[in-house]
C-alpha cells in the first residue's frame, strides 16, 4: 500500500488529521550528506550544508534526484480522486482561449486555442475574410516542448516576426514570415529572449533587442548583455548595426518603439526588474537609422515611463512619476522637459490606471480616448474627451463589462479608427473579446473562447483585513455558494512582488477545487501593484517582510471568519509565490496543514548567482551588501528550516528546463526539510523535463494542476470524489 493510500480516511475532520499525524510513519527519505559548510559574510555566519545539491549535473545529486523521483511515485501513486480531478481540469480547461485582435488595415492577428489543442496558435483573417493559421508550436514541433513566445506584426501587416523557444528555456529565436504565404523570409537569430521588434515602414529592417554571443561576455554573464541593433532583412545578423546598450548595467533590458509614420523611435532601458526606466526619443527623419539622435524624456528619476507619439504628433507619456497609480500626459515631441508635461488623464485617487487606446477617426470630430483601470484589482473602462481628458457619456464615462473581472488586452487600429477591441476573463469567464463603438458607445461581444463547458456555480466576495502592522489587505475568498457549511477544507494563493497584481481569472484548477466542496482564497498582498506603485515597493527589499505579514494575517483571517482550520488549510505559490509560501512555512509552521512550492526562490543568499537572479536584486537585496544581506537573512527560507519543527505536508515541483529560477533552491529546501521535520507529514519533490517556467502544453498543465490540487486535497481532508 503506498504511503497516499494508507492515509486515505475520507472525509477528514481536524481531530482526524490530528491523530494521523501521531499515527503515520516518518516517510523512508532519500539520504542526502549534510556538509559542514558555513561561511562568516558579512558578520554573519551562514550555513550551507546543502551546497552540493546546486550541481545538477554531478552524480550524488542525479542519484539522490532520481530517489525523490521514487518517493513522488510511491506517494501519489492511484492517489484517490486524482484521475477524476485530472478529467475534471481537462474537461474546464476545453473552453479554450482567444485574444484581443492586432490590426493591420484590414488584417487581423489573434491568438487562439480548442479544447483539443495543447498549445494556443496565431492566426490572421485576411481582408476577404477567411482564416489562416500562421504559426502552430505543435506543427513546429509535434512533442510539444516547444513554444510561441512572442510576435510582431509588420506595420502594413505583410510581415511577421516571430520568436519561439524549446524545452520550456525560454532562449527565443526569432523568425520571419511572410504572411500571404507563410513562407519563412528571414532568420532564425538566436539570443532573442525578451526581445521587443519594432518594425520600420516598408518591412525592409526593424530594431530589436539581442544578447552578446557567449564568447564575448565574462563566464556566467550570458544571459546578461543585451544591447538594441538594427536588422535588416534578408542579411547575416552578424552584421547587424549596434544601436544602443554599451557601457549599460550588465543586467539592463530594452523597449523599442517606431511610431506608425516611422519618424519616431523611443527607447526605453531598466536595471533587471527595477521598477524605473531611462527613456529616450529621436526624430528619424532628423536623423540616420544607425545612429538616431536620441534625446533623454527621462534619466536617472526614480519612476517608470513609457512614451508613444500619437497620429496627432502629440507626445503621450504613461508614468507613476509623481504619481504612484499613474497617470497620462501629453506633450510635444519637441518639448520633452518634466515641466512640460501636462496632464491628460490624471492619478485616481483609488484606482490604478492600467492602459490606454487613442480612437480619432475622422467620423469622431475631436476623438475619444479610453482607459482601463483597476479599483482593488476589479477591471474598469473609462472614456474620455482625448483633448481635455474629461471623462464623457453616462456614468462618468464608464463602460459596461460583464461582470467584476480583468481587461486582460486593449487594442485599437493603428491607422486610426472609432473601434476598441477589450480581452476580458473573471473567476467563471474564460477568455472573451467585447468591441467598443465610439460612434455610438455602444460595447457588444466580439469573440468567445471556441469551447463549451459546463462551469460550477460559485460565490466570491472580496474581504478586507488588517496585516500586523494595521494596514488593510484585500483578499478574494471563493466558495462553492453564498453560505456554505464550514470550516471547510482551503487553499489560500498568493504572490506578492514584482509590482505583478493578483486579478479575476478564470482557472480550471480554481473552478475544479470549490466545485469539489474546497474554498480558495486569493491574497493581494503588498509587493504587488493592485493599489499602484506604492503597494509595490511596501512589499520589497527592507519591506519584504510585510508580504510574509499580509498573508499570515490572511491565513488567520480565514481561521477566525470560520471558513478553515489550520489542519484544513493549505497554501500556494509559484516563482517569488513560491518565496512567499517557503517562508510562510518557516515563520508560521502550525498555521498551514500543506504546501505547494512551484519554481521557488529559496535560498535568498545564493540567488544572484544562478538563473536570471541578478536581474531581482532591485527587489529583493544584494548579497553582497552588508545591509542587504540581513533583509535577505532574516527570512531566507532554506535559512530558517529548524530541526524538530513538524512542518507541513510539502510539495516542491521545479522544471528542468527553468532559466529563470534555477531547481537547486527547491532541491536545496527539500533536502533541509526532510532533515528536519519531526513529523510524518510528506515532504516531496516534483520534477518536470522539458519544460520551464513559462507556458507548456495544455497535457502538461493538466498533470500538474492534478498533482498538486489532489496533493493539498487529501493534507486538508477535502474528498475529491
Amino acid at each position: 500500500m503506498t504511503l497516499w493510500k494508507s492515509l486515505r480516511t475520507g472525509d477528514l475532520v481536524s481531530s482526524d488529521m490530528t491523530e494521523l499525524r501521531v499515527s503515520t510513519p516518518r516517510p523512508d527519505y532519500p539520504d542526502a550528506t549534510r556538509l559542514d559548510l558555513s561561511e562568516e559574510l558579512h558578520g554573519h555566519l551562514v550555513s550551507d550544508p546543502y551546497r552540493w545539491l546546486e550541481d545538477a549535473t554531478s552524480e550524488q545529486t542525479e542519484a539522490w534526484s532520481a530517489a525523490q523521483d521514487a518517493l513522488l511515485a510511491e506517494t501519489i501513486a492511484d492517489v484517490p480522486g486524482h484521475e477524476r480531478l485530472s478529467e475534471r481540469v481537462t474537461t474546464l480547461l476545453g473552453a479554450g482561449v482567444v485574444s484581443a485582435p492586432s490590426w493591420r488595415g484590414d488584417r487581423q492577428f489573434f491568438m487562439r486555442r480548442t479544447a483539443l489543442q495543447e498549445h494556443a496558435v496565431l492566426l490572421t483573417v485576411d481582408p476577404d475574410g477567411s482564416e489562416r493559421v500562421l504559426v502552430d508550436p505543435i506543427a513546429i514541433d509535434p512533442t510539444g516542448a516547444s513554444t510561441l513566445d512572442a510576435w510582431q506584426p509588420s506595420k502594413e501587416g505583410d510581415l511577421l516576426a516571430y520568436q519561439v523557444s524549446a524545452g520550456g528555456t525560454e532562449e527565443s529565436d526569432l523568425l520571419v514570415m511572410e504572411v500571404a504565404t507563410g513562407r519563412q523570409v528571414d532568420g532564425p537569430i538566436d539570443r532573442t529572449r525578451y526581445s521587443p521588434v519594432a518594425w520600420l515602414p516598408g518591412g525592409e529592417s526593424f530594431y530589436y533587442v539581442r544578447r552578446l554571443a557567449a564568447e564575448d561576455v565574462p563566464e556566467d554573464e550570458s544571459q546578461y548583455h543585451r544591447r538594441v541593433w538594427l536588422h535588416r532583412l534578408g542579411t547575416d545578423p552578424a552584421q547587424d548595426v549596434l544601436v544602443f546598450g554599451e557601457r549599460r548595467d550588465k543586467t539592463s533590458y530594452y523597449g523599442v518603439n517606431v511610431s506608425m509614420d516611422g519618424r519616431w523611435m523611443s527607447i526605453g532601458a531598466s536595471s533587471g526588474t527595477a521598477p524605473r526606466n531611462d527613456l529616450w526619443l529621436a526624430d528619424l527623419t532628423a536623423s540616420s537609422l544607425e545612429a538616431p539622435d536620441l534625446r533623454v524624456v527621462q534619466e536617472d528619476i526614480d519612476a517608470s515611463t513609457s512614451l508613444h507619439v500619437g497620429r496627432d504628433g502629440l507626445a503621450y507619456l504613461f508614468t507613476d512619476r509623481d504619481s504612484p497609480r499613474n497617470r497620462l500626459a501629453v506633450t510635444s515631441p519637441d518639448a520633452l522637459d518634466y515641466e512640460s508635461w501636462t496632464d491628460l488623464v490624471p492619478e485616481d485617487d483609488e484606482a490604478v490606471l492600467e492602459g490606454y487606446a487613442i480612437l480619432d477617426g475622422p467620423e469622431l470630430g475631436a476623438g475619444v480616448l479610453l482607459c482601463t483601470w483597476t479599483r482593488h484589482a476589479v477591471g474598469e473602462v473609462t472614456v474620455h474627451d482625448l483633448r481635455t481628458g474629461e471623462p464623457i457619456g453616462s456614468g462618468a464615462g464608464n463602460v459596461p463589462l460583464p461582470g467584476l473581472g480583468s481587461i486582460t488586452a486593449l487594442s485599437e487600429r493603428p491607422e486610426g479608427g472609432h473601434e476598441a477591441w477589450l480581452g476580458y476573463t473573471d473567476h467563471v469567464t474564460a477568455s472573451s473579446v467585447y468591441r467598443y463603438d465610439a460612434t455610438t458607445g455602444e460595447t457588444s461581444l466580439w469573440a468567445t473562447a471556441p469551447g463549451t463547458v459546463d462551469v460550477p456555480e460559485i460565490h466570491a466576495r472580496q474581504v478586507e483585513y488588517a496585516s500586523a502592522d494595521g494596514t488593510t489587505v484585500r483578499m478574494v475568498v471563493l466558495a462553492p455558494n453564498k453560505d456554505p457549511d464550514r470550516p471547510r477544507p482551503t487553499v489560500l494563493y498568493g504572490y506578492g512582488g514584482f509590482g505583478v497584481p493578483l486579478t479575476p481569472g478564470y482557472s480550471a484548477g480554481v473552478l475544479a477545487w470549490v466545485e469539489a466542496g474546497g474554498v480558495y482564497a486569493i491574497a493581494n498582498l503588498r509587493g504587488g501593484s493592485e493599489e499602484g506603485e506604492s503597494w509595490h515597493r511596501a512589499g520589497m527589499r527592507e519591506h519584504k517582510q510585510n508580504v510574509f505579514d499580509d498573508f499570515h494575517a490572511a491565513a488567520e483571517r480565514l481561521g477566525a471568519d470560520g471558513w478553515t482550520t489550520s489542519e484544513q488549510l493549505a497554501i500556494s505559490g509559484g516563482s517569488n509565490g513560491g518565496l512567499l509560501v517557503g517562508a510562510a512555512m518557516t515563520q508560521r509552521p502550525e498555521l498551514y496543514a500543506a504546501v505547494v512550492c512551484s519554481a521557488p526562490l529559496l535560498d535568498m543568499v545564493r540567488y544572484e548567482q544562478f538563473g536570471l537572479g541578478e536581474s531581482w536584486n532591485d527587489e529583493y537585496g544584494r548579497a553582497d551588501d552588508p545591509e542587504e544581506l540581513g533583509w535577505l537573512l532574516s527570512y531566507s527560507p532554506y535559512h530558517h528550516v529548524r530541526e524538530g519543527v513538524d512542518y507541513p505536508a510539502t510539495l516542491f515541483t521545479v522544471f528542468d528546463g527553468d532559466t529563470r529560477v534555477d531547481p537547486l533552491h527547491a532541491r536545496k529546501m527539500c533536502a533541509a526539510l526532510q532533515h528536519a521535520t519531526s513529523g510524518t507529514r510528506p515532504v516531496v519533490l516534483r520534477r518536470e523535463r522539458d519544460v520551464g517556467h513559462g507556458a507548456r502544453a495544455l497535457s502538461r498543465s493538466v498533470a500538474l494542476t492534478a498533482d498538486t490540487l489532489s496533493f493539498a486535497a487529501h493534507w486538508t481532508g477535502l474528498n475529491l470524489g
